[in-house]
């Protein structure tokens, strides 16, 4: 069976990429001296180049070329992850910086979704993820303040699950999440180096304790080419 023309051009720069040739962030020469290169018509070129940025291989700008894309952070939806964790696994260094940080008292929505009394505190906090210093993620948490009010702010911006584990001796259970697409907000865009109205993932999460307890609500806008999401079924 003869593998089709696109396909072999695939299969070639994909290899000369993860051999080195080409490396994240660099930009590979134009379709027209591709095609010539490879002695096939610019169609045919597209197609490989294509199916390579569908992969998440190569990535394209319009106007600018076509560059070796840095391998997105992935989270598999198995489970109740650190975000900190998830970017170890892929070889990546986590950082976090707090943009705000408050006790206040909670909005209807959070009384609801966290099982709280317009008596109860909350702590707000909203904080950029980041891997390998390049930002991933905006977040804005609400945590019942009765649960953390022993925990110091670093404790809680940089690490907070390891934190609700190891010194609050916590048991993390499950989660709830829905995943939507949305546009990147004036604001968010500022604390992630991206353009107003790019795309987003909007993931709304709520996490609960092996008790049943609710803990933590977060919504989390994560940076289109930056991140994805893996579902796994068995």
């Amino acid at each position: 069976m003869t593998i089709p023309r696109y396909l072999q051009i695939y299969n070639q720069l994909r290899q000369e990429i993860e051999d080195g040739k080409w490396r994240v962030g660099d930009k590979l020469p134009s379709e027209r001296d591709l095609a010539l290169s490879f002695e096939v018509s610019r169609m045919t070129l597209r197609q490989a180049v294509q199916t390579l940025a569908d992969d998440g291989i190569l990535e394209r700008k319009i106007g600018s070329g076509t560059y070796v894309a840095d391998k997105k952070v992935q989270e598999t939806l198995k489970g109740t992850t650190s975000f900190s964790q998830i970017v170890r696994e892929q070889g990546k260094k986590p950082s976090t910086k707090a943009v705000s940080y408050f006790v206040t008292q909670p909005s209807t929505n959070e009384m609801e979704k966290l099982n709280l009394s317009p008596q109860d505190k909350i702590l707000r906090m909203e904080r950029v993820r980041y891997a390998d210093n390049l930002p991933i993620c905006f977040e804005v948490m609400s945590i019942p303040y009765e649960l953390i009010k022993h925990f110091n702010k670093k404790e809680i911006t940089q690490s907070f699950y390891e934190t609700m584990k190891t010194k609050g001796n916590y048991r993390i259970s499950h989660s709830k999440q829905n995943i939507s697409a949305t546009l990147a907000k004036e604001r968010t865009a500022d604390f992630l180096n991206i353009k107003k109205g790019e795309a987003m993932l909007q993931l709304i999460q709520l996490t609960y304790l092996e008790d049943g307890r609710p803990f933590e609500l977060v919504r989390s806008y994560y940076v289109g080419d930056r991140f994805e999401f893996v579902l796994e079924r068995y």
